[in-house]
């Protein structure tokens, strides 16, 4: 152990954030197992939910603090490559919720789905610390190391997992709530909470093991966070009520063929996420296959709950273009900070953590924002708080572009990487527990699961666009280029604030398809 004088900022920040786990886990603990049924006005259901995603977002974030770096530096992936295998795995990891919600919606149930979730989770975390050599495992050539397999499969573990827990542990948030309960917005902000919570502990924790120690010890972390938020979900259990059960009774062989059709998917994604290009036709084909399913249901249904999805499908679109920039953080903003910013020793997975503190300590004050103008009848609409989301993440590159030039062909001050990242969580909290809330608000029952799959499945596109931005920021040669990099901030920038303009021109229709007025619980 070091010295404490020789302690820099990086070990002060993993200890801190080590005593402050144990003391998250403790209270975790004490709320899923207490008898009350409200916690600080709220279900206690919803804590429980919140401590198993916290530490399923744990696990996931750590992971994902690390692997642009582990691509480039353990397995010697070209950055553009790098990028690319990174958007693909993500890509995946957000497509897969379709599934997940279809199973729920049709046979399994919400709760029976999470918990396979978590459990494939688990061991596809726990593969992740399997290391083997040095070197390119290329599928496209002879490989240089088979371990290079081991880790396709932990990625594929992990993104299927992801898909059977990720949207359907929201759409159980949802159940607990009346659709006119006014506490429905702040509930998923609390969530989203716990979700930037289990972010913030895993990226300093995972990823300083990881980079400090060996990558083994970093993986392995994650894995032993999943398998916690696992028992929390459930020993839990009670307190969801029966929300989330199957729709009707669940024959045991049915049920086993449905897990069977799961490893069929990991089976899959394992080949998948080895040829790269295959995902964007997967993504353009079952993406249009999807949006004609959910018009063939809208059209089954009278005017209001008709434009109702209409106006779903209006966020939705919104999705690609928010993530595929918003997502370079873990890409090339992660080998930008590696390289050309002055990080005074602190290691660079330490600064994924930087998006989760500011979400940590925004989310209550937008929480109180949205209901206090909602009082005065001053609230902005979905559509139009997507609309100034856009604004910001595209304001957020061009703050980050006049930075790096201003220092010139020194390295780029630290001051901007915290901007960009303010910028952008402030756009995120405009978006996505938006968005979660209104998927569940405005989706018909029988649609539920399947409507947040879709919700996550046009931002499993927005991860392979986050990846194909990235690729092109190490153009021909493939490696990352200063120059370049900032050239594509600046340009995609600019184009962002432009398509938000247009969003806050049409966000008056959008809000009247919603039909706020006459949503009813069913």
């Amino acid at each position: 152990m070091k010295h404490m004088a020789s302690w820099n900022e990086g070990d002060w920040i993993a200890a801190i954030a080590a005593i402050a786990l144990f003391a998250f886990l403790a209270i975790g603990a004490v709320i899923a197992t207490r008898q009350s049924e409200q916690v600080a006005g709220h279900p206690r259901g919803l804590f429980v939910l919140f401590y198993a995603e916290m530490w399923e977002r744990f696990s996931y974030y750590g992971m994902r603090a690390l692997l642009i770096l582990y691509l480039t530096k353990f397995w010697l992936f070209a950055d553009g490559k790098a990028n690319l295998i990174y958007g693909a795995y993500t890509s995946l990891a957000y497509i897969t919720p379709v599934l997940g919600g279809y199973l729920a919606d049709r046979w399994l149930g919400q709760r029976k789905a999470v918990l396979f979730g978590a459990i494939s989770l688990t061991f596809g975390h726990l593969f992740m610390a399997y290391e083997g050599a040095h070197g390119i495992a290329d599928p496209l050539v002879k490989q240089a190391d088979p371990a290079i397999n081991v880790f396709w499969l932990a990625l594929a573990l992990i993104s299927v997992g992801t898909g059977f827990l990720k949207g359907n542990i929201s759409v159980i948030v949802g159940q607990l709530y009346r659709m006119t309960d006014p506490r429905r917005d702040g509930a998923f902000t609390i969530f989203y909470m716990g979700v930037n919570a289990g972010a913030f502990f895993g990226t300093v924790l995972v990823g300083y093991l990881g980079e400090t120690i060996g990558w083994p010890w970093g993986f392995g972390l994650a894995g032993i966070g999943m398998v916690a938020g696992l028992a929390i979900f459930i020993a839990g259990k009670p307190a969801l009520k029966g929300h989330g059960e199957p729709p009707r009774p669940l024959q045991r062989p049915l049920e086993m063929k449905l897990y069977g059709v799961s490893a069929g998917a990991i089976a899959t994604i394992w080949l998948l996420i080895q040829y790269q290009q295959i995902i964007q036709n997967l993504l353009i084909v079952t993406g249009i296959a999807m949006l004609g399913y959910v018009l063939f249901e809208a059209f089954k249904l009278p005017k209001e709950p008709r434009e109702r999805i209409f106006a779903i499908l209006f966020l939705i679109a919104l999705n690609p273009l928010f993530w595929g920039l918003f997502e370079q953080a873990g890409g090339s903003l992660n080998l930008y900070t590696d390289r050309y910013v002055d990080r005074q020793g602190v290691p660079t997975s330490l600064f994924q953590s930087i998006n989760p503190i500011y979400i940590i300590a925004l989310a209550p004050l937008f929480a109180g924002l949205w209901q206090g103008l909602a009082r005065r009848g001053l609230e902005p609409s979905a559509p139009a708080k997507f609309g100034l989301a856009l604004a910001q993440v595209g304001l957020g590159f061009l703050v980050f572009v006049w930075g790096a030039k201003a220092a010139g062909a020194g390295t780029t001050p630290v001051l901007f990487v915290f901007l960009i990242y303010l910028i952008h969580t402030t756009a995120e909290l405009c978006l996505s527990p938006v968005g979660l809330a209104a998927m569940t608000r405005l989706s018909p029952l029988h649609l539920g699961s399947f409507i947040m799959g879709a919700w996550f499945y046009m931002t499993a596109v927005g991860q392979f666009v986050a990846g194909k931005i990235g690729e092109a920021t190490g153009g021909e040669s493939g490696a990352m280029s200063k120059e370049l990099t900032l050239a594509i901030y600046d340009r995609i920038g600019w184009i962002t604030i432009g398509v938000a303009a247009l969003v806050l021109v049409v966000s008056p229709l959008v809000k009247r398809w919603m039909h706020l007025d006459t949503l009813k619980d069913d």
